[in-house]
């Protein structure tokens, strides 16, 4: 079973287009979403974009600020601060990675913990660990959400995530614990890789290094959620971190790329936008 992150995405779009409908009537506006782009990344214009669009489907209003790579870590952080400051914007998002002269992580943490829709305030993430509620990052929420709708069983299951980024492998990971699996976290230093991952019966992998998981990694009937975007050095084509077509006989259940969890994080990007609007609505006593 190939899960298609595209139609399920479609579906959860269209739910939530029908609920923010109705949010003028209770709350006279719409949420609004502002995305800060800096510089000219290829695949960062094409992220940004893609949220955009989405936001239009979701009746979401989408602002989205773009700056030269030249901008200065003062101004942009100058710039975050007034749109904290603005009670009409809902949710703030800095398209990572930023250009080398700027401090990611001062930048991540300038975002008001109520404004942060990535879920990388270290706030959201401290709260995420400490099993409070949080705004939960897009794609590892995402995943989790394919696995469900797929039928997947996840309580009792061996877990293993390749990666152990802040962004993916982390908080994957603990949300694979929060769903009473057994987890172990694998990573460029893990000894005999392929031995542990032919234990896992749910595979994530995010490591960003193109078809790196091949058939001989993965034991048979492993469900396995790719979360690499790269260009197959040899096509120029996109792929995942994953080798679909050798994995995909041996897999019970897998996600192809493109297609696959790239649109579930966009599409957990705008709930999550919905989710500080209606917080910050429900503080003011929204009649809602």
């Amino acid at each position: 079973m190939v899960i298609s992150g595209k139609e399920l995405a479609l579906s959860l779009k269209m739910k939530m287009a029908g609920e923010v409908a109705t949010f003028p009537r209770w709350y006279g506006r719409v949420p609004h979403l502002v995305v800060i782009l800096v510089g000219e990344d290829p695949g960062s214009i094409s992220y940004v974009t893609g949220k955009a669009k989405a936001s239009a489907e979701v009746g979401i209003r989408n602002t989205t600020i773009r700056r030269p790579e030249s901008i200065g870590e003062a101004e942009l952080l100058d710039m975050i601060a007034r749109l904290n400051a603005d009670n009409d914007v809902d949710g703030i998002l800095v398209q990572l990675p930023l250009p080398k002269h700027i401090d990611e992580a001062k930048v991540i943490a300038a975002i008001r913990q109520e404004k942060d829709v990535d879920g990388f305030h270290p706030l959201n993430v401290a709260a995420l660990w400490q099993k409070q509620p949080c705004t939960l990052p897009c794609t590892p929420k995402g995943i989790i959400k394919m696995l469900k709708s797929a039928g997947v069983t996840i309580e009792g299951r061996r877990a293993v995530v390749i990666g152990r980024s802040n962004i993916v492998g982390l908080p994957v990971a603990k949300l694979l614990l929060d769903e009473n699996a057994t987890v172990t976290v694998a990573h460029s230093r893990t000894k005999n890789l392929a031995e542990v991952t032919r234990q896992a019966e749910i595979l994530v992998v995010a490591i960003g290094r193109p078809k790196f998981v091949t058939a001989d990694m993965v034991g048979e009937g492993a469900v396995v959620i790719d979360v690499g975007v790269n260009r197959d050095p040899e096509t120029g084509k996109l792929c995942g971190d994953v080798d679909f077509a050798a994995v995909e006989p041996k897999a019970s259940v897998i996600t192809k790329v493109p297609g696959g969890v790239g649109p579930m994080t966009i599409c957990c990007l705008m709930e999550n936008t919905i989710e500080c609007f209606l917080r910050k609505m429900g503080s003011r006593g929204g009649n809602g």
